[in-house]
């Protein structure tokens, strides 16, 4: 149980640097850039706290540039996905049986490397890997990966307080032993938030757990760096294995193993539900119900009710839209916006398309960079292509693309005359925004239609300064999204302000970044101990009158 002894500090929330021409952290960071452009890094996977290469080194290049080999990750095949079990389940009695403050301790110190001495590296590893901007760096693979090792700790803190009465004079102590799951973690995490690659081994990590970390392909160039980190500050062999391997490689294996005691997942829902039917073949297989945790897709909204600010909705909507090449599951891909005030709006926005620049991201002067990968590439750009020949749409800005240096795919504004076009129903993951415009008379029927249109449930946004309008949108789209802002874009939420996750298509909604999340990877043991035992199996009603 938790005391003032052991008790974290209170967390507050990473503060972002601005990276302002002539701040010392911009000069840094350039630095870092520079060196690391001029060298190349070896990735090997880590499996219990051994460096294991391979003869099938893959190349890693910048998404927006090419030509350039930042340098290599050792990928692995089923037997070391076997080593990875096989380590995983070694390193678990030490260190579930470790002192909780002892294990956050780790956590804090990585926060505090991250946060400082590795700072510019970290996001200097994301900027080059993932393609991102110094200000979409920072937020989240400083601030972010930060906040979660932080919050994480005083939410473990707490969970640990919580203990059952023990009444005085009863001679009974009651108490609450909050175990690791039994069995090792799968962490499946994405390329697109180097937070989110951090994050999803370490929840479980901290709560007690082992963790076998897949990160995806596009994102291992920080994750080699996020893994030094971790060592740095002390992290146990085996507690956290960095595995490189093919998905079906490394699930037919895992999903098979009875000691498989839970999935951490971000990524798309088609394959989350396909781990899910997986999972559900082999339940029969497992010493315990795994727990499966899983944040999935989006077809994040906007909604502008007539009484709403112009300026307002275009500046959400660019950012929205556009930040990290719309490449967050968060962005905002679909807007409903009214008829009286469409022809000032589309003014706004494309006067602030004309000036939004895309392009290698050490020019810091450049808000968007490329997009992943080729398959990104293709899907997009197939949405666009199939936009320019439909009579339900029409491109009003961008459309362009080039893969020639990088993935570059130009922000995309369609307008759709059919509010069931298909841009504005599935999920693009890139540049695209699809604008459907209503008649104003038609703002309740457009909330049902906001609702009943997309499978997914993530995020949304209403804009309105008529308080009325603000709570019918509320009401009416209670589970259309599990973060839902008022008068604010639908993207950047904070950890422990807004903690993330929806529903429906989007997941199981344990919300990151918060202590609902941390719950799913402990499972109690409720202790009574009687310091004075009952030496009859009498009861008092029993005697003779």
């Amino acid at each position: 149980m938790a005391n003032a002894y052991y008790t974290v500090p209170p967390a507050v929330n990473e503060v972002p640097l601005n990276y302002a021409p002539g701040s010392p952290e911009r000069k840094a960071l350039k630095a870092q850039l520079q060196a690391m452009k001029n060298s190349t890094m070896d990735v090997p996977m880590t499996i219990g706290g051994q460096k294991i290469t391979t003869d099938n080194k893959v190349p890693i290049h910048p998404p927006h540039e090419l030509k350039h080999t930042l340098g290599h990750y050792h990928k692995g095949d089923a037997e070391h996905v076997n080593m990875a079990i096989e380590a995983a389940m070694k390193a678990k009695p030490a260190w579930e049986n470790m002192p909780w403050q002892d294990r956050v301790n780790i956590f804090l110190k990585a926060a505090d490397l991250i946060a400082g001495p590795y700072r510019s590296k970290m996001n200097a590893a994301t900027m080059l890997g993932q393609s991102k901007t110094p200000h979409q760096s920072e937020i989240e693979a400083v601030a972010e990966l930060c906040d979660f090792f932080r919050f994480n700790a005083q939410y473990l803190t707490e969970i640990y307080e919580d203990q059952p009465l023990s009444e005085p004079g009863s001679g009974i102590w009651n108490r609450m032993e909050y175990r690791p799951l039994e069995g090792f973690i799968l962490a499946i995490t994405p390329f697109n938030f180097t937070a989110i690659a951090g994050n999803l081994p370490a929840a479980p990590a901290m709560c007690g757990n082992t963790v076998i970390w897949k990160p995806a392909e596009t994102q291992v160039y920080a994750a080699g760096v996020l893994m030094e980190i971790l060592e740095e500050a002390g992290l146990p062999d085996g507690v956290i294995n960095l595995l490189l391997v093919d998905g079906p490689v490394a699930g037919d294996i895992i999903f098979s193993n009875p000691d498989f005691g839970g999935l951490h997942f971000t990524g798309s829902t088609k394959v989350f539900q396909t781990l899910w039917q997986t999972i559900g073949k082999n339940i029969n297989t497992y010493k315990s119900y795994p727990r499966i945790v899983g944040e999935t897709g989006g077809k994040d909204f906007l909604v502008m009710h007539p009484s709403a600010n112009v300026d307002q909705v275009v500046t959400a909507l660019i950012r929205g839209a556009y930040e990290y090449q719309g490449q967050k599951c968060s962005a905002a891909s679909r807007a409903y916006l009214p008829k009286s005030h469409w022809p000032a709006l589309k003014e706004g926005l494309l006067r602030d398309h004309e000036t939004l620049k895309m392009g290698n991201v050490e020019d810091f002067s450049n808000f968007m960079g490329a997009v992943i990968d080729k398959s990104a590439f293709d899907k997009i750009t197939g949405y666009i292509a199939q936009a320019k020949k439909d009579a339900d749409a029409e491109i009003i800005a961008g459309g362009g693309y080039d893969k020639s240096e990088g993935y570059f795919v130009e922000p995309t504004i369609i307008v759709a005359k059919d509010p069931n076009y298909r841009t504005m129903e599935e999920e693009i993951f890139g540049p695209v925004l699809t604008i459907y415009v209503y008649e104003d008379e038609k703002y309740e029927e457009t909330l049902d239609l906001v609702d009943q249109t997309s499978p997914y449930g993530l995020t949304g946004a209403i804009f309105s300064k008529d308080r009325a309008a603000a709570i019918m949108a509320v009401e009416k789209l209670r589970h259309a999204a599990g973060n839902f802002y008022i008068n604010d874009k639908p993207t950047g939420a904070v950890v422990g302000q807004q903690p993330f996750g929806g529903a429906r298509g989007s997941g199981t909604n344990d919300k990151a970044g918060s202590i609902m999340n941390l719950y799913r990877w402990i499972s109690p043991r409720a202790i009574k101990e009687n310091f004075t035992a009952p030496k009859d199996y009498r009861y008092p009603y029993m005697g003779e009158e």
